[in-house]
């Protein structure tokens, strides 16, 4: 049994994965370690992974360490089953490399697009041969809508909802259909541009709002929200395997 542990901006995210097969998984608001002791309890896993954007926590390592015999820490350092050609490998953000990851064990042998919807969007391309050539980096759906809000003295605080119009008829309207449709047209000239580069390339779209964009998009993609949560796990039996 592997335990995989995955801190975003805004949420923990905790897995347990039996070889390839997720067993169970579950989210938390805040990094209370008291969730990984009954995971461990519980599945009595023997190996773990840990990756964070925010910095490592020692609350949670400790956690770690102490109920499993192979323990991992993702960094820069730590091995991945893909060739990596970004610049600045220590500056790569760890669910990214992580996504990607999952992508590749998920449709190996492909051009790939993966698109994370959180926080941050994130657009990361890995090429069939198996190198990941690199990625950009957008505001996400929250994280526009609040600087709307934060830097105009006008406009007010929105959230999306599922009913989103082309053109706004009013200010609160006007503000979620600018921001929605702005990242559906993002998103579709980024899988537009690539067709026409690689022709065939399949797109994953993950992140926690994955779902709410999966139907707005004229392409066609693939919507896996745990994506992370499988490349850690590979990423996790490829270290172990060298071991």
């Amino acid at each position: 049994m592997n335990l995989i542990v995955d801190q975003g901006n805004t949420s923990l995210k905790l897995a347990v994965f039996d070889g390839d097969r997720m067993v169970t998984c579950s989210q938390q608001a805040d990094n209370d370690p008291s969730s990984i002791r009954k995971l461990l309890e519980q599945y009595q896993p023997d190996k773990g992974i840990m990756s964070s954007v925010t910095g490592e926590n020692r609350k949670l390592t400790k956690t770690l360490k102490t109920g499993l015999s192979y323990y991992l820490w993702l960094d820069a350092t730590v091995s991945v089953p893909v060739s990596i050609e970004y610049r600045t490998v220590d500056m790569l953000g760890k669910d990214r490399i992580a996504a990607v990851v999952g992508a590749s064990y998920l449709q190996p042998g492909q051009h790939l697009l993966v698109i994370d919807a959180g926080t941050a969007i994130t657009y990361e391309l890995l090429e069939a041969s198996g190198a990941y050539k690199g990625g950009n980096i957008s505001p996400g759906l929250t994280t526009r809508f609040r600087a709307l809000n934060r830097f105009t003295k006008q406009l007010p605080l929105v959230k999306e909802q599922p009913a989103v119009p082309f053109i706004g008829t009013d200010t609160e309207s006007a503000i979620m259909a600018g921001v929605v449709n702005g990242i559906v047209f993002e998103m579709d000239g980024y899988i537009d541009a690539l067709k026409v580069k690689y022709g065939d390339i399949f797109v994953y779209l993950t992140g926690g709002h994955a779902f709410y964009f999966e139907k707005r998009l004229k392409n066609r993609i693939f919507a896996e929200p745990n994506l992370v949560l499988f490349g850690l796990n590979r990423i996790l039996e490829y270290n172990a395997k060298k071991n």
